[in-house]
Formats: structure tokens, sequence, C-alpha cells
């Protein structure tokens, strides 16, 4: 591990930790161990699991080094306590969680000058920092989303996103044939991503931009939710058995609440907290379908004038705030078309930030995955539970953002930051003009 390398571990490590702190510091200590959703831990269990994980991979693993506090793993082991059943453990206290992850890190730090990282995949490329990066992040937007559940004053402040800067409406034609999906070079890709392979993918059209509140509220006008004609049965299922009749925060007066603050909808704003039940039921509503997830990444990705897959929709560079919204800049999406910089070859915009974007697909490994660096990381959810959403959020940071990554949820889920943009394919008529 080159010395720039190790100097970026340490400057996202702290980066990170800064988010972390931010997020639970800006609630009392009744705040931090009450648990405002049975869907989300209280904000205490996921500082001290961040702090946890980052013992259990970099302090004992790749440094070797004897365990901070070995008793209370089996508390914040993921796998073993359900959200629901965590404020009943025997958690750290707000004190003794913010001085236990300060000692793990402390620890990380000495052992980054100086650890061997040769020889093993785990630690190859800074490998097993990034790991922790990124799993401090995800549970950082994890945070965010309960901060949105949660009951109270607003304590969470940021300036407004950019306004649009052009129009953007219609479809982009994504023309049919293959294209490298995932990736086998991106040094801090996650298992789920690899490795590269080529996908075919027919011809299609993609939504330039993802379902507005606007176009959304004309669903729920057009007594969508009221309808099964456009839901699946389990999806019809679900809506009556909770009571759906808007997203998620949505009042039905035109106002919804964001943060603890209640204000009217932003019209051209992307939609969010929607299930993919509801995105499934919108689509069919206006004739079309979601995107299965090898379309999203090929209109995302390739590049059809060099035949390659760029890491973003606007090149290989690392994402800069002109391109999307990310990392908990703003406390909301951004207006469509406010991101002319990050759209992709074909013209399709926003597809990085702003809102996760519910695919058509079922969540599984790529053709030659192999589990790494543990199995509980993504192959435990394969299968046909769970739907993949692809892009990113507002609340998502860079570093754990790329154009392969992948997320998964169940598709009743929209405490997320959730929304989606619609696909339909071609018809005859139309693949003939072209």
């Amino acid at each position: 591990m080159t010395t720039g390398l190790r100097e970026r571990a340490a400057a996202e490590l702290a980066r990170t930790r800064e988010r972390s702190i931010g997020l639970t510091d800006a609630v009392d200590d009744d705040d931090l161990v009450r648990q405002h959703s049975r869907l989300m831990s209280p904000l205490v269990w996921d500082l001290a699991h961040v702090g946890n994980q980052e013992e259990l991979w970099l302090v004992r693993d790749v440094g070797g080094r004897e365990p901070v506090r070995a008793d209370i793993d089996q508390l914040y082991d993921a796998f073993k306590h359900a959200r629901a059943d965590r404020p009943e453990l025997p958690l750290l206290g707000p004190a003794e969680a913010r001085a236990y992850v300060r000692r793990v890190r402390e620890q990380v730090l000495d052992l980054l000058d100086t650890v061997d990282l040769a020889g093993r995949p785990l630690v190859e490329q800074g490998f097993a920092f990034g790991m922790i990066i990124q799993h401090e992040q995800q549970h950082d937007e994890t945070m965010l989303a309960t901060h949105q559940l949660r009951q109270g004053d607003p304590v969470l402040v940021a300036p407004p996103p950019p306004p649009s800067r052009q129009p953007v409406a219609g479809e982009a034609f994504v023309p049919g044939g293959a294209f490298e999906m995932g990736t086998s070079l991106e040094a801090w890709a996650l298992d789920n991503e690899r490795p590269a392979h080529p996908v075919h993918v027919p011809p299609f059209f993609l939504d330039r931009a993802p379902v507005t509140n606007a176009q959304y509220q004309a669903f729920v006008d057009a007594g969508g939710y009221a309808d099964p004609r456009w839901w699946s049965v389990a999806g019809w299922a679900h809506r009556q058995a909770a009571g759906l009749t808007g997203p998620g925060h949505w009042h039905g007066d035109g106002t919804y609440t964001r943060f603890g603050r209640r204000e009217p909808i932003v019209p051209d704003e992307p939609v969010v907290h929607v299930s993919w039940h509801e995105a499934s039921a919108y689509a069919a509503w206006a004739g079309k379908r979601l995107p299965t997830e090898a379309e999203w990444e090929k209109a995302a990705r390739h590049d059809p004038a060099t035949g390659r897959s760029r890491r973003f929709p606007w090149g290989d560079d690392d994402p800069a705030p002109e391109h999307a919204n990310l990392g908990q800049h703003h406390l909301s999406p951004a207006p469509v078309g406010a991101y002319p910089a990050g759209a992709s070859p074909y013209g399709v915009h926003q597809l990085i930030g702003d809102v996760w974007e519910w695919t058509a697909s079922p969540f599984g490994g790529y053709p030659g995955f192999a589990a790494f660096p543990y199995r509980e990381y993504s192959e435990v959810f394969f299968g046909d539970e769970y739907r993949v959403l692809r892009g990113g959020s507002f609340g998502t940071d860079a570093a754990a953002c790329r154009g392969t990554f992948r997320n998964w949820d169940y598709p009743i889920r929209r405490q997320i930051f959730s929304g989606f943009r619609c696909a339909r394919d071609p018809r005859p008529e139309e693949l003939e003009r072209r």
C-alpha cells in the first residue's frame, strides 16, 4: 500500500467518522437510545456497530491485535438480533459507545502506518479499509433514514439542492447489444459487483429522468391506489394491508414531512419513499415497466462511441458537486435537470444520486461470483425475496456509490430513499425508423 493510498484511507476514515458523529451528536441521549421505528435500530446501536466492525476487520484481522471489547461482539452482530429487538439488548450507552469507537479508531490509525498490506486479497490495494469506510457510510445513510422517521423538532440542517439547469423530459433510446457489466478492476468494489462480464441487452427506451412528484401525483389522482389492475397480486395485498394511499411521508394535502419539517411538495423533484410495489404499479399505469438491472447499468455506464463501460455516467472521474447529489450535502433530491454535467452518453440524467432507483431484477450473483470476504455481505441475500436498487441517493456518500454498486431490499420497503424511473420495449415501427 503506497503512501498515497494510506493517506487516502486515513482521510476517508476521518471524513466518514465526521459524518457519523454529526448524525449522532445532532440529538440528545434519549433520542440516541430510543427506537424511532421498528424498522430501524436505535442510533446508538449503529454507532457502536460501525466501531465493532472496524475492530473485527481492521484491529483484529488486518492488524493482528488484541480485542478492544470482545465482550460486545454478539450485541452488535446484525445477524443475531433483528432490528426490532435491539433496544432490549444491554447496549453500550451513548458516552460508552463514543469512547469505544474512539479507542478503536486510535488503534486503526496507529496500525495503518505500519501494517503489512501485501500477500492477502483482504488487504491488497487497501481493500479492508475501503470495505470499512463503505460499511460506515452505509450505516450513516441508515441513520439518516432513522432521522427521517424520528418525531420531534428538526435537528439536521443543509442548504437546498441546486435548481434545475435545463429541461429534461421524455425517453432515451438505448440500442441493443452487449456491454460489460460489473467490474474486475475497481479496487474497493464489493463482491456482488464482481466480476466484469458481457451482457447482451435488447433495445429499450428509458426515462431520461426519475419519476417526479408531479408525475406520481397524477397516478394518485387517477385512483392508482384504488385500482388493482396496476398492481401485482403481492403488491395489491400489501397496499391493502398497509393502508397505502401515497408515498411515505405524504399527507394527502400537497405537503410532506422531511426531517421534521412539513412543507409543500416540490413538483419537479424525484419522488422518494416509494416501495418496489408502488413503483411497479405506477409503471404499469403509465404503460411501461421498471428497467432490469442490466438495462439500468448499460444506460449508466456504456459509452456507444468507444464501446467501453465507464465508472460513472459522465466518465471515469470521481463524483464532483456538478455531477450528482450525493453525500448528504442536501437533505432532499434535486429537481430534474439540476445536474446536466452528470448525464450519460445516452442523455439519461441523474442516474447517480438523488434517489435509489428500483429495478425489476431480483438480487443474485454474477457469473463467476465468489463471496468475499464473508458470505453474509451478499450471498445470503441472493434470491427472489429482494429487488435491486441502483444509483445511490442524496444520502449516499460517493465512497459507497459507483456505476456498478448494487443495493437491495424487500419490495415492501420504503423507509429508504427510494424512487425509480420507467423503461419500455420499443414498438416494431420505432425500430424500423432507426
